[in-house]
């Protein structure tokens, strides 16, 4: 098929890295495996960080722009077959996707969509409306987190849902000769969610900072003063600051490593934790949002109750004095990821959903 693909947060072309570029490009990826021809087609990000209406109704113009532009284009062009939308949720829904598949007559699809009743009562009502209306149009909706789709089966029971596991690109993440003492991190250096991980990640080994122990942090961003600080206690010589890295580099972080350490506050899954996983790495995060998505507690990462920082520092002191247990959860991480998590598992299980929910006559045209 022609897949018409779009990303409202964040387009897969976008300068700085972030998780939801990365799921973007590998959803893409994914698509291409099955055989199918993958467009972005529009580059509009239609984020509004708060309710008001005046920047909501600047973007609306610019997505009925966009949406006309791309009408046009398609009368003169081989139109899409299928429109492919990635993460709307309250604060970026898709405002171009469901007009343009009604007219083009042709099945829409959502991917990591999300819907809560709380954000109702706050001000974005009406761009939950927009949410729950693409919802009901999609053929199908993929849902990464039983969170997610538990929320829009609530607000929305007359939706189609599947679920498809978040997953990565396998291909950089080999093992290698690894050091059970180091620690290591991949996040941006950015307040909210990240600031308050780096902050609990700083507090829990303050408490075991009499343990052998180093951690790398890799990544950058604009609160890097402010969190460094955080470490300042340490030393140099315990600490080190690699800034931000590319995928392959990271992947020689990660083989010289012997430990992933990451709380992930809030996180809504953590493609980090599979990239760790993929290398060898256990991991030793919290038990909270949609991290228990992405790692198999007790057996390929210890997760801790939310917000414990002793429980969280002992789940990693644990690691660290038990070498036959991190071992064995160093093996299953791996061979989880590789076997369940990889780019080809995911595009195999994104082609069955698509087939089912589309039919084979529809791909056979």
């Amino acid at each position: 098929m022609k897949i018409a693909f779009y990303a409202p947060l964040k387009s897969p072309h976008h300068p700085v890295p972030s998780g939801d570029r990365l799921m973007a490009r590998q959803i893409i990826a994914a698509l291409e495996m099955a055989g199918h021809r993958v467009e972005v087609a529009s580059e509009l990000r239609s984020f509004t960080p708060t309710p008001e209406a005046g920047q909501r109704i600047e973007i609306a113009g610019q997505a009925q722009s966009e949406t006309g532009r791309l009408l046009e284009r398609w009368r003169c062009e081989t139109a899409p077959d299928l429109w492919f939308t990635y993460h709307p949720y309250y604060k970026t829904p898709d405002l171009i996707g469901p007009s343009v598949a009604r007219r083009l007559r042709i099945p829409y699809v959502t991917a990591e969509a999300s819907y809560s009743r709380r954000h109702d009562e706050n001000g974005w009502s009406e761009n939950q409306r927009l949410i729950a209306d693409a919802v009901r149009l999609a053929a199908v909706n993929l849902c990464f987190t039983e969170r997610d789709r538990i929320g829009l089966l609530d607000a929305i029971p007359d939706g189609r849902y599947e679920r498809f596991l978040p997953f990565i690109d396998t291909t950089p993440f080999a093992r290698s000769i690894s050091d059970p003492r180091q620690l290591i991190a991949v996040a941006m250096l950015r307040k909210g969610d990240k600031f308050d991980s780096y902050t609990m990640l700083a507090g829990a080994l303050d408490r075991i900072r009499d343990r052998d122990w180093k951690l790398t942090v890799i990544g950058d961003g604009p609160m890097r003063t402010e969190i460094k600080s955080l470490f300042s206690t340490f030393g140099e010589d315990r600490i080190t600051w690699r800034g931000e890295r590319s995928t392959s580099q990271i992947a020689s972080e990660l083989a010289t490593a012997g430990l992933y350490v990451w709380p992930g506050c809030n996180e809504a899954y953590g493609l980090a934790y599979l990239e760790a996983q993929a290398a060898g790495l256990p991991v030793v995060a919290q038990a909270t949002a949609g991290v228990p998505e992405v790692v198999m507690a007790d057996k390929t990462g210890l997760l801790t109750p939310e917000g414990d920082i002793e429980a969280y520092a002992h789940a990693v002191a644990q690691l660290l004095t038990d070498p036959e247990r991190r071992l064995a959860m160093a093996n299953a991480a791996h061979d989880f990821v590789h076997r369940e998590r990889s780019l080809t598992a995911a595009s195999k299980r994104l082609e069955t959903i698509l087939r089912n929910h589309l039919g084979d006559s529809y791909y056979e045209r």
